[in-house]
């Protein structure tokens, strides 16, 4: 099982953890993590390569981790666009938790 965590500070999404594999298939052949971490990995692009933020991000492969933290310094255009792409991620996120809920675990704080 995936289990993703959105912490909220300030009203805004400022850590993203995804910890494990879905299990949902064999590897190479599992949709489900296929589809969560496309759309998690992408979020990360987008807060890099749009939002133009210097997030801390880790990522591990082999054990199915990602961690994204946003760091505090940042403009408000970045915490806006950030915000919009990490919102558009939870709903993301959302959507494949209530297809799939044996196999993500989804919390908000």
């Amino acid at each position: 099982m995936t289990r993703i965590i959105f912490t909220r500070k300030n009203g805004r999404i400022a850590r993203v953890e995804c910890d494990g594999h879905t299990g949902y298939g064999v590897e190479g052949e599992d949709i489900v993590c296929a589809a969560l971490s496309s759309i998690v990995q992408t979020a990360v692009l987008g807060v890099l390569g749009v939002a133009k933020v210097n997030a801390d991000y880790r990522i591990d492969e082999e054990k199915g981790n990602l961690t994204l933290s946003i760091p505090d310094n940042i403009s408000a255009k970045q915490a806006d666009a950030t915000e919009i792409i990490l919102s558009t991620l939870l709903l993301g996120v959302s959507d494949l938790h209530e297809g799939y809920s044996d196999f993500i675990e989804m919390e908000v704080k």
